[in-house]
């Protein structure tokens, strides 16, 4: 279900935010409101806890929880303030966090959708418009007020948008920012283990982190994610977490899944070879050397390939050290994958144990990308919404 955060400011038009607060929970969605000092000289928290998901938050302090502006805003998929107030707008321009909603705003990568409230003079303001223009500038969106009647009787521009236009703008910003809704996406992560004994194994660099910043944005997006690991990471709320360590527990953990899968995006580093005949005491160093024979462990992108259904998404993952575009574009033919996202992992800022990357992403039709270096968050986002054209429109995601 996706979240929202429902702010409200110290404005006559607070009362209006009952409705929106009613509009959205009535969607479907799940509203968490938080009222300023301010607003709650208009309207009482009461009102909200009501008629929300959950109880209305009036402060940083007081409530059960320590830090509270970071749950709200790690938990959200889009912050509303309705009405937002010049105070409101001045204070998150200049990035001042003194109450929960300023901080619960600073504490956020969701969208926001401010909804401005405030006589025509206020309106008008240099110092307002300015505001304005610094949070659009930085993604912030602007619900701009409409003209009408005002407090104390006088006309013109500064009231707030009709509520009806605050709910729809809102659930739009919310479908185009769950563009996975309804989907299931099945992703891995991290370098498997190849036993040598009960202590030792062969393995490779990968942290995972790629991995799993997959994850967490493919749940952001909307998706049902499994997430098949071998990495010891927390993980966003929904998420469905496999623990395995060899590449045959990594093989056979995403082709129980691959079925009903609509995408499947192997980011984990699979082993190409295993010991044949692993040790099944500790290796002793008195002993000498050991010599293992090795065999090679099943191509899991490969096999994904091959027995793919129409309509179904593999990417892979190419970690290379030279001739980066040759090697990843014979693995998309070779694999029949629909999507290789390939990178150098000899560069120190964008290889193993790093959170940064940067890629080349090799289309299936032809379609060449190439990225600057970014968190491996935002290359997630760029895999994602490559991914989500690819399926097209969900037969079976929510209607918003």
């Amino acid at each position: 279900m996706p979240r929202v955060v429902l702010g409200v400011c110290g404005g006559i038009a607070a009362y209006k935010a009952v409705e929106v607060c009613r509009r959205l929970v009535d969607a479907g969605i799940h509203v968490a409101p938080v009222l300023t000092d301010d607003a709650q000289r208009f309207i009482g928290a009461l009102t909200f806890s009501a008629l929300a998901s959950e109880p209305a938050r009036t402060s940083l302090f007081d409530g059960p929880e320590p830090i509270p502006h970071t749950r709200l805003g790690q938990g959200a998929d889009l912050i509303v303030v309705a009405p937002a107030t010049a105070k409101l707008l001045g204070k998150y321009a200049a990035g001042i966090s003194d109450d929960l909603l300023t901080a619960t705003l600073l504490a956020t990568r969701a969208p926001v959708l401010v909804c401005p409230a405030m006589h025509t003079e206020m309106w008008e303001h240099a110092a307002v418009q300015d505001n304005l223009t610094t949070l659009r500038r930085r993604g912030v969106h602007v619900l701009e007020p409409e003209d009408g009647r005002l407090a104390g009787g006088d006309l013109g521009p500064g009231r707030l948008a009709d509520p009806a236009r605050i709910s729809d703008t809102a659930l739009g910003l919310l479908a185009a920012g769950r563009p996975l809704a309804g989907r299931r996406v099945v992703v891995t992560a991290g370098g498997t283990r190849e036993a040598l004994d009960p202590v030792r194994y062969v393995g490779n660099r990968s942290s995972g982190k790629m991995g799993h910043a997959l994850a967490n944005v493919a749940a952001r997006f909307g998706a049902q994610v499994v997430l098949v690991t071998t990495a010891h990471q927390p993980v966003g709320p929904g998420i469905e977490v496999v623990r395995v360590e060899s590449a045959q527990e990594m093989h056979d953990a995403v082709m129980g899944r691959f079925a009903p899968a609509d995408a499947v995006i192997m980011a984990a580093a699979v082993a190409d070879f295993r010991p044949k005949a692993p040790s099944i005491q500790k290796l002793k160093k008195a002993d000498g050397v050991p010599e293992f024979a090795l065999e090679p462990t099943t191509d899991i992108l490969a096999t994904l390939g091959r027995a793919k259904a129409p309509g179904q998404v593999v990417v892979g993952f190419a970690a290379e050290t030279e001739r980066l575009r040759e090697h990843a574009a014979a693995k998309l033919a070779g694999k029949r994958v629909d999507l290789m996202v390939a990178n150098d992992v000899s560069a120190p800022d964008a290889g193993f144990e790093v959170d940064t990357n940067r890629a080349l992403l090799l289309g299936a039709d032809g379609d060449v990308e190439e990225t600057a270096l970014l968190t491996k968050e935002q290359l997630a986002g760029i895999v994602l919404r490559r991914v989500a054209t690819l399926l097209g429109e969900p037969s079976n995601g929510p209607s918003l």
